[in-house]
Order: structure tokens, then C-alpha cells, then sequence
């Protein structure tokens, strides 16, 4: 009997070690022990330190469910807003919760909610696209959130006209295209930074550097960025042309349209409030194209991590790759919502530690640019990093100059050129095991 139960409990063990080394939901989290975030105060463009661990700090899962560890701070830069928002992003100690076995909601669509609706995996919180600010028709004026009346059944009440935060909040985004409510910082969109869009409609990237998530590759299938509270994954702005893998690489877009009106009767005011300010102004149009997103902005289809393909949303950018409504998770929810924030993780979770060592880790494509060189040389990473780099800046005579980290979950680096001579250099760009060299000039 003892042989039988030791036989049973390895097998029990190998199975429970290959679930955990396969499902995205469990392996995908940026883990982080050791690196402290930083944020910008308007007026100074060098980010101050903070003691708060970055992205997330453990990741444990049952056999139903993965549990998720974050402070809430991303690895790159927070701030600053300059809307007048007096929050700061803070530690939010919290767990999350997403389901391991996500389950397609057959009934009445669950609706998004204020707050979190799902998860990055650097452990910020994705919102939906409001920002608790309504139109009150007895009024003619805007209710809910700070300088405004409350709105009638007080916050997070139904209303006929919620205001769109992408539009609205514009100006309190920092570079990263995020910012805190009450501390808790987040993104209503997609999470790379406004000054690598292909049309910036955002100067806040010039004074206070900053960068995002991942940056968007248009050759690449996007990253895998996160979850729903339903347990589905979440990619960035590119996918496969086709539901099967096929068709080469695609933008993947939203069905929502602008309407062309708001239509008679009591509506807001199209001259007051743009076509555009409020979710109600858009519209579900069924496209033909495979790369168009259901009413959920999702779709079933093949993805890196899921070869036999799932259902999941798309953080939806247009043409120009700046965010495009319904920019994450439409206004309802393709599962059941079985997931979300919750107090303690349960006993007899186990914790996860990946066994995927560094030496089997790729270093990223890097996008080098201006080179020649003046004053600033910048480095981008394509894509998602999912492992710390450092880069060297080397002389001819093997000499290191400079050195800089870019730091799992951030994609940009800097070094300063205007202090060296004219002539080549090297930048060696090192995961820990995997050295990469690459040559520069730097021209006055």
C-alpha cells in the first residue's frame, strides 16, 4: 500500500508540475523580488525613488484557480498627471484571482464595472473605459467624479451617458497612458508608451520619459499582456490575420463605430460634448473580416501561448496605433466573471517558480536609433521583456563608458552621447547568460 501511494503521489506531483508549466495563467506573470519603482512630481524630469517592489511579487495557483501578488507598481515610471489628480501611484498590496479554466457566459452578458476588470501581467490593474463621470439630463451638466455633483443613485449608478476616460482624462495620462484612483494605478488602454505611437497625440513623453508595458511590433504577434476577471487572456494591438494562426500578421480591430449623431431628444450637447465623449456615442457594427472583434472585443482564435486556440481580447489601437474604443474589454464580459481581487490566498496553494532558466531566454530584438548619435541614443525593445537586460556602452579598446538595466516590463533605455567623441562604439546588451553586440557612431 505504502509503494502504490508513493507511485500515486508522483504521478499526482508530475501532473500538477506539467499543468503548472503550461497554462499562460499561471507562467506569464512578471515576477519581482528585488526592483523598486520610481515616479514623476511635475517640474522635475529626473524620477524619484520608491521602496514599493515592482510588477508581481508571487504568483501561487489551486487546481481551479492562479493567484496573483502585486503592489500595483509597474517597473517603468509612474506620473505625472496634470489634471490636478492629487493621487500618487501607492502599494496596493492585493491578490488577484483568475481562473485557470475560463468558462464562455451562455446567459445575459455580464456588464464591466468601475474598478479593476482584470490584471496586466506586471500586476497593474486594467478599468474599463469609463471614468465614473455621467451626463445628468435633469441637469444639462456632468455628475460623479471630483468637481462634480453626485450623480442620481449615487457612484457607479446606471446612466444613460457615461463619460469616455480615453477622451476625457486625456491630459491626466502620464507617458505610459496610465494614472492612480485613489492610489490604485491602472490603464483604461492599451499599455505602451503615447511617445511610440505613430502619431503621438500626447507631449507628455517629452519632459518626463517613461515607457510602457511592451512596445507595439507590426511583424509580430503582440504579447500576451493579461487576464479578464474571466479568465480569458488579453494581447496587445497585432494577432494572426486568421482565427486558425494563418494569414500573416494583422492589426486586429475593433467592430465599434462612431455614430454619426446622437440623435434628437435629450442628449448631450454634440458642440459641449464631442461625438466620442461618452460610450453611448459608439455603436456594434458585424464586420466581415476575420482580424474584426465581437461585442466583447474578443475573439476565438490561435495565439502563441494558446496553439489550440482560445477566446481572447485585443487591446485595440487604429492605424495611427493610438487606443481605439472599447480598448481593452468591451462594456461586457465574453465568460463568466469568476475571477477578480480577493483577501487571502487559499490554503494549500501551491507556489509557483518557473524553471525555465536564463540561458533558454532569447535576448529581444532592440530598435537603436538615431545612430549616428549626438546627444541621445535610445534604445527600444520590440515587444515584451520578460527578463532584466543590461547594456553596456564599450569603446574600441573595450572600455565601459555607460551602463544601463531595462528592467522586465519596460522596453526603453537611454544613454547620453553628447559627452563622447566622435567615432565607433559597441553596446553589449546582455540577459545574464546571452551577450548581444551591436556597433554605433557617434557623430557632433
Amino acid at each position: 500500500m505504502k509503494i502504490k501511494f508513493s507511485i500515486l503521489s508522483l504521478v499526482l506531483l508530475f501532473t500538477e508540475l506539467i499543468f503548472a508549466q503550461s497554462n499562460p495563467a499561471i507562467i506569464s506573470w512578471l515576477q519581482n523580488t528585488t526592483v523598486t519603482g520610481s515616479y514623476y512630481i511635475q517640474g522635475n524630469s529626473t524620477p524619484i525613488p520608491i521602496n514599493t517592489l515592482v510588477n508581481c511579487q508571487e504568483v501561487s495557483y489551486t487546481a481551479n484557480d492562479a493567484f496573483i501578488r502585486s503592489s500595483g507598481i509597474p517597473s517603468y515610471p509612474t506620473g505625472p498627471f496634470l489634471d490636478g489628480n492629487p493621487s500618487q501611484a501607492t502599494n496596493q498590496n492585493a491578490i488577484y484571482k483568475i481562473p485557470l479554466s475560463p468558462i464562455q457566459n451562455l446567459g445575459t452578458p455580464i456588464s464591466t464595472t468601475m474598478g479593476a476588470i482584470g490584471i496586466f501581467i506586471n500586476g497593474v490593474a486594467l478599468f474599463d473605459y469609463r471614468d465614473g463621470v455621467s451626463w445628468n439630463p435633469n441637469t444639462n451638466a456632468l455628475c460623479g467624479g471630483p468637481g462634480n455633483p453626485p450623480c442620481p443613485g449615487g457612484p457607479g449608478a446606471t446612466m444613460n451617458w457615461n463619460r469616455d476616460a480615453i477622451l476625457a482624462e486625456m491630459d491626466g495620462f502620464d507617458c505610459s497612458k496610465g494614472h492612480p484612483a485613489r492610489g490604485n494605478y491602472h490603464h483604461h488602454q492599451n499599455p505602451s508608451a503615447f511617445d511610440m505611437d505613430l502619431n503621438v497625440v500626447s507631449s507628455i513623453c517629452n519632459l518626463y520619459d517613461a515607457d510602457g508595458l511592451y512596445s507595439i511590433d507590426s511583424t509580430q504577434h503582440s504579447p500576451l499582456i493579461g487576464f479578464a476577471f474571466d479568465g480569458f487572456p488579453i494581447y496587445g494591438a497585432y494577432g494572426y490575420l486568421n482565427t486558425d494562426g494563418s494569414g500573416g500578421i494583422t492589426r486586429i480591430q475593433s467592430s465599434f463605430e462612431l455614430k454619426s449623431s446622437r440623435g434628437g431628444g435629450n442628449t448631450p450637447s454634440e458642440v459641449r460634448w464631442p461625438l466620442g465623449y461618452f460610450k453611448e456615442d459608439y455603436q456594434f457594427v458585424n464586420q466581415s473580416g476575420p482580424e474584426y472583434l465581437d461585442e466583447h472585443n474578443g475573439r476565438f482564435c490561435v495565439t502563441p501561448e494558446y496553439p489550440n486556440g482560445t477566446y481572447a481580447y485585443f487591446a485595440t489601437v487604429d492605424e495611427d496605433w493610438n487606443s481605439k474604443y472599447p480598448y481593452v474589454v468591451a462594456p461586457t464580459y465574453y465568460g463568466q466573471v469568476n475571477g477578480g481581487e480577493v483577501s487571502a490566498v487559499p490554503n494549500g496553494a501551491t507556489v509557483y517558480t518557473s524553471s525555465v532558466g536564463v540561458e533558454t531566454i532569447e535576448i529581444p530584438e532592440i530598435k537603436i536609433f538615431p545612430n549616428p548619435s549626438s546627444e541621445l541614443l535610445t534604445l527600444q525593445v520590440k515587444g515584451l521583456l520578460n527578463n532584466t537586460l543590461t547594456i553596456r556602452l564599450i569603446d574600441l579598446s573595450g572600455r565601459i563608458l555607460q551602463t544601463k538595466t531595462i528592467h522586465a516590463g519596460q522596453t526603453i533605455g537611454y544613454f547620453e552621447t553628447d559627452v563622447l567623441h566622435n567615432g565607433a562604439y559597441f553596446l553589449e546588451v546582455s540577459n545574464g547568460r546571452k551577450l548581444v553586440r551591436k556597433r554605433i557612431l557617434i557623430q557632433h
